[in-house]
């Protein structure tokens, strides 16, 4: 939580947690997770009308802050998705947005229908065998080749969140004089979908093919310094926001690992009771206060619009994704043999955080972003 959170943003984060826990339950999350889909095209609408979707976006464009800081809003969003393990493209969507946001009235109707949650729309900018490349400076290998009066769109992206359910697709490639981004419809021809297998059960992600994808320079959305502004500001809210998730997620798991620990008895004894277990805990509550702390620092410093603000996304980012697992593995051991079930809920949150560690960067990418930043400051 923020450390002075305002009247409206508690009413903003208790509204979304009673929204959550109304609509989909863990019950719920485990029949989305058998299904074909990872979330309904409804509830996510209904997300958007709470205003999930408009925090980065001007109020010209249909967007609006709820109290003047829009990252920490989304942030307290974020924790609870990350609380109730729930589905939906909250994460990628706002990265979509945090770009879109900075082109102006050109692209309105799109920013309209994406910030309602009538239009899906997701970011592919992972490709096969390579990491995270707004952090790393790997040339995008998928390409777009200018054709006289538009472009012809050719590679392979992978790891791409809700792809299979996307209308649109926000494409990173590198275009004949550098990096540009194309907004591309998801039923073009020659783009095809295949949904890829996740740890996550619900917040799933795919393969995309543009196999010669036709496109008119109207697609183009970001060329040159402008494309390298988005990157670094999709990047950040892609970091920031699966960190806050996570963050949330290990609270979760360290909430009910604590009411375990009270109610299970052993000689005669709660568990809570043992010394060596109350020091586990302590460690771990320590690491989750940090994991908040760093999530919503960077959240703060987005909104200030400070200097640091990457620094402190990569630290958060580094951070959490360092010690969540940790703190979620230690829960499902202390929960012995039922924390290891399939009908215990605590993998749930446990392959949140895993698949929220891995992407918009590793901890390692993130440690390495920071040591440039630092020797570019230097």
């Amino acid at each position: 939580m923020p450390h002075d959170p305002t009247a409206d943003q508690r009413f903003f984060q208790t509204t979304t947690r009673d929204f959550l826990a109304g609509t989909v339950p863990i019950a719920t999350v485990r029949a989305l997770a058998e299904s074909g889909t990872g979330f309904d095209r409804d509830w996510w609408r209904h997300g958007a009308e709470l205003g999930w979707t408009a925090m980065l976006v001007p109020e010209s464009l249909g967007g609006g802050s709820v109290s003047g800081h829009p990252m920490t809003e989304l942030a307290l969003v974020a924790t609870e998705l990350g609380r109730g393990a729930a589905p939906g493209p909250f994460v990628t969507t706002t990265a979509v947005l945090a770009g879109l946001a900075t082109v102006g009235d050109r692209l309105a109707e799109t920013v309209g229908a994406i910030v309602t949650g009538e239009t899906v729309a997701t970011w592919a900018v992972y490709e096969p065998g390579m990491g995270f490349a707004p952090l790393t400076g790997t040339v995008y290998g998928t390409r777009a080749v200018a054709t006289g009066d538009g472009f012809r769109l050719t590679g392979v992206k992978d790891r791409v969140e809700a792809a299979d359910q996307a209308d649109l697709l926000l494409v990173t490639a590198t275009g004949d004089d550098g990096p540009l981004q194309l907004l591309v419809p998801a039923d073009a021809p020659g783009v095809t979908v295949s949904p890829s297998w996740t740890v996550d059960l619900t917040r799933r992600t795919g393969r995309v093919t543009f196999d010669d994808v036709i496109l008119g320079a109207e697609a183009v959305t970001h060329t040159g310094t402008e494309a390298v502004t988005a990157l670094r500001a999709q990047a950040g809210a892609a970091a920031l926001l699966t960190a806050a998730e996570s963050a949330g997620a290990a609270d979760r798991a360290l909430d009910s690992t604590l009411t375990w620990l009270f109610e299970r008895y052993t000689f005669g004894r709660p568990l809570a009771s043992y010394q060596a277990l109350k020091h586990r805990m302590a460690d771990n509550k320590t690491w989750l206060e940090a994991c908040r702390a760093t999530a919503f620092a960077g959240a703060a410093a987005w909104d200030a619009g400070a200097p640091e603000t990457a620094e402190y996304i990569s630290i958060a980012k580094s951070y959490v994704g360092a010690k969540a697992p940790v703190i979620a593995q230690d829960c499902v051991q202390l929960h012995g043999g039922i924390g290891v079930t399939w009908e215990h809920d605590l993998h749930l949150y446990l392959r949140r955080i895993t698949l929220g560690r891995a992407l918009y960067g590793t901890p390692e990418e993130h440690r390495r972003h920071i040591t440039d930043l630092l020797d570019t400051a230097a």
